[in-house]
C-alpha cells in the first residue's frame, strides 16, 4: 500500500499547527499512521538547523543565500530519514511546510533567483512531492500579529522583516496555487478552525483520496 503525503503552508500564524493536530488526531482515530513532520526540523539535525535559522543569537549576519542552503540541508536529512522511509511503508505524513515555503520565502520573498531556488529544492527534496497541499490563506497583518503574539516574547528571526515581505510571500503563495491548481487547494484561514479542518476533509474526500470515511 503506497503512503500519502499532504503537507500546509500559509504565511505567519495561519493555523498550520492546529489544523495538522486536528487532521492527525482524525487519521489516528481512524487507526491510520501518521507521521507529522515540521520544516525546518523534524529530525535531530534538522532541530540544530531550525534554531540556528530562527533562535540563535549569532544569525542576525545570515545571507539569504546561506538561509536556503540551510533550509536545503534541513529538507534534504528530513526527506530521507523521515518521509520517504514511512511513505514506503504506506504511512501518511503531515508536513508543517515543505518546499513551497522556500520558494515563496526565500524565492519572491529573499528575492533569490527563481532558477537557483528550483534547482535547489529539486537538490534536496529529490522525487519527493506532497499529494495534497493545503494553502492557509490569511491577511499578511492579521498573521504576523498572531505569531508575534504566540512567541510570547522570544525572538525568532524569521518574523522580523517588514510587513512588506509577508505581503509578497502572500501573493507568491497565491500564485503557486494558481499554477499547480491539482495538487494545491486554498483555504480561508480566518475561518473558524473547526470549518477549516471539515473543509480539509471534504476536499481530500472530493478528490477522490479515500482517506476521510
Amino acid at each position: 500500500m503506497a503512503g500519502f503525503f499532504v503537507s500546509f503552508e500559509g504565511g505567519e500564524g495561519c493555523g498550520k499547527s492546529t489544523q495538522i493536530g486536528m487532521l492527525q488526531s482524525y487519521w489516528q482515530g481512524q487507526g491510520r499512521s501518521v507521521l507529522p513532520v515540521r520544516e525546518p526540523g523534524g529530525t535531530a539535525i534538522g532541530e540544530v538547523i531550525r534554531h540556528l535559522l530562527k533562535y540563535h543569537p549569532d544569525n542576525g549576519a545570515m545571507t539569504r543565500e546561506a538561509e536556503l542552503l540551510l533550509f536545503a540541508a534541513s529538507r534534504a536529512q528530513l526527506v530521507r530519514e523521515k518521509i520517504e522511509p514511512f511513505l514506503a511503508a504506506g504511512g501518511l505524513v503531515v508536513a508543517d511546510r515543505f518546499l513551497d515555503s522556500t520558494t515563496v520565502y526565500q524565492g519572491s520573498g529573499r528575492e533569490l533567483s527563481a532558477e537557483l531556488v528550483a534547482a535547489v529544492n529539486g537538490f534536496a527534496a529529490g522525487g519527493c512531492r506532497p499529494d495534497v497541499t493545503f494553502l492557509l490563506d490569511l491577511d499578511a497583518a492579521a498573521g504576523l500579529a498572531r505569531a508575534r503574539a504566540r512567541q510570547a516574547g522570544r525572538r525568532d528571526r524569521m518574523e522580523e522583516a517588514e510587513i512588506s515581505f509577508y505581503e509578497t510571500v502572500r501573493r507568491a503563495y497565491l500564485a503557486l496555487a494558481r499554477e499547480e491548481p491539482g495538487r494545491f487547494c486554498v483555504l480561508d484561514a480566518a475561518l473558524p478552525a473547526e470549518e477549516v479542518h471539515r473543509q480539509i476533509l471534504q476536499t481530500l474526500n472530493e478528490r477522490g483520496y479515500g482517506l476521510c470515511s
